[in-house]
Parts: structure tokens; C-alpha cells; sequence
């Protein structure tokens, strides 16, 4: 089951209209969903159908984020900006409080909203990031990479690939770059995000967002992978004291994407936190 909606009304006029993804259920709160960085809705569509099923019919969404996906661009490309357009979305829909899951950069916008406005957070969800700095980790040689194509000359996303290899050597990873790629109406390749300004932004989007002292203490999950290095053990203490009602569990089998690469353990240890 899927239905894309555009929303038409915001409260803020520097907010966007963000494009939105049902991806099943009809039942009980509403689940909303956050991307990752050069990620979008698309990336969510088995996993929010299983999480929707596993949930017992929940009302699952999934929100592309201004400059990724379907959702308009914006010279502006800052956690502000993107706690504002959810809150708008949200508030287009008469929604008071939601249960708000987000992936890597998503999850800290879900973070900042969390601990900003909680009384329009039910129970969140963080997978695979915490509430520090991201700079050593990067993604200066995929910004790279895809900023050295040569758009005008592309005949393929194979061909593409093949050509980001010397920077990007993870198949994966070249695969799910390409996934931005599209054609234009005059068949030209081109970029589905924003990459000008997203290459830009990028100090922004690895920081930390939450400044000293913010704090969310309703139920909170961080469900990070055993593979992955981005929620570390010497990140269990800040976790813990801006989400002092979180709890952190392990997916021992996944890297950075376990709705991907574990979709059946990770929905279900979703749906035993969301109830």
C-alpha cells in the first residue's frame, strides 16, 4: 500500500512542503519516518511496510527531507530548518504528537525535535547515530565523487559507478549514491538532491545538534548495528544523559542500515518498543 502526498499549508513561511510516503496501516499513532543523509522516503518503502505490519496496522510515513528526494530544495540546509518543515508537515495533518523514528542524519533531526518540542513526541527512535560530532567519519570522497561527474556526458548509472570507484570503493555504497540519479524530461542525467548545497552543508549536517543541556526524557530506543562504528561505547554516556528514558540496543548481524540489512530483527525490535 502506498499513497504520496504533497502538503500545501505551513506556519512558518521558511519552511518547505515536504513530500510525504504513506507506507501502510490505519490504525493507532502515526509512525513518522526520517531519512538519512543523500537518502529519501524510497529508502523506507519494504521496511515502513514491514514496521507497519509488525506494529499491528500502525499508520506508517515516510518524509523526504528538503533537498533529497521529491521534496523541494532550499539554499538553507540546517536542523532548524529541518525540525521546522516536519513540525509543518505534521501540523498540516492536525497532528499533535507522533512516534518519530530517524536514520543517521535523520536521527538527529528526530533528536533536536525531540528535545526542542516534546510534547509533540510520543516515543522516538534513533538508529545508528548519537548526539556527538560526525567529522572523522565524512563523506568528503562520496561529495567528491559524485560533484567530479560529468553529468552531459553520462549514459548510465553503471556507467557512473565505474566511474566513482577510485574514490568509493564500497559497491554498496556507489549503488546507493546512483539511487539520485535521475532523468531529466530532455533525457539528461541529473541530480535528484540538492548536491550544491548539500556538498556545502556538510559541517552543519556532521556536527552535533543538541546543545548543552538539551535533554528528552520520554521513552526513547537507539538501535544501532554491531558493524557499524557510529554509535560507539564511549557514546553510551551522552546518550544517556540528553535521553535520560532511552535505552540502547544491538543489532549484532547489521552495519549502518538495519532496516536494509536486517529488516525482519529490526522491525520487530521496533515494534516490541512502540507497543
Amino acid at each position: 500500500m502506498a499513497n504520496d502526498a504533497h502538503n500545501d499549508v505551513h506556519n512558518d513561511a521558511e519552511t518547505v512542503d515536504l513530500f510525504a510516503r504513506e507506507l501502510g496501516g490505519a490504525g493507532k499513532a502515526p509512525l513518522v519516518l526520517l531519512h538519512g543523509l543523500l537518502g529519501s522516503s524510497r529508502n523506507w518503502q519494504t521496511a515502513g511496510a514491514g514496521l507497519a505490519e509488525a506494529a499491528g496496522g500502525r499508520q506508517v510515513w515516510a518524509l523526504d527531507l528538503r533537498n533529497h528526494g521529491k521534496s523541494p530544495w532550499s539554499e538553507v540546509m540546517s536542523y532548524d530548518a529541518m525540525v521546522a518543515d516536519v513540525l509543518a508537515w505534521m501540523d498540516a495533518r492536525g497532528w499533535g504528537a507522533v512516534d518519530l523514528m530517524g536514520h543517521s542524519m535523520g536521527g538527529k533531526v528526530a533528536m533536536v525535535l525531540a528535545c526542542r518540542h516534546p510534547e509533540r513526541v510520543r516515543r522516538l527512535v534513533v538508529v545508528d547515530i548519537a548526539p556527538r560530532d560526525y567529522l572523522s567519519h565524512g563523506h568528503r570522497a562520496e561529495f567528491a565523487a559524485m560533484n567530479e561527474l560529468r553529468l552531459e556526458t553520462l549514459r548510465s548509472r553503471g556507467e557512473a559507478e565505474m566511474k566513482m570507484e577510485g574514490r568509493v570503493p564500497d559497491w554498496a555504497m556507489r549503488k546507493f549514491l546512483t539511487t539520485n540519479l535521475e532523468r531529466g524530461e530532455d533525457g539528461a542525467w541529473c541530480w535528484a538532491i540538492n548536491l550544491p548545497v548539500l556538498t556545502a552543508a556538510l559541517p552543519e549536517v556532521e556536527r552535533n545538534p543538541l546543545a548543552a543541556g538539551e535533554r528528552f526524557a520520554g521513552p526513547t530506543l537507539f538501535l544501532r548495528g554491531g558493524k557499524s562504528r557510529y554509535v560507539r561505547e564511549e557514546d553510551l554516556a551522552g546518550i544517556a544523559e540528553a535521553f535520560p528514558g532511552s535505552r540502547v540496543e544491538t543489532i549484532t548481524a547489521a552495519g549502518h542500515n538495519p532496516h536494509m540489512e536486517t529488516r525482519a530483527e529490526f522491525c520487530a525490535a521496533v515494534a516490541a518498543f512502540l507497543g
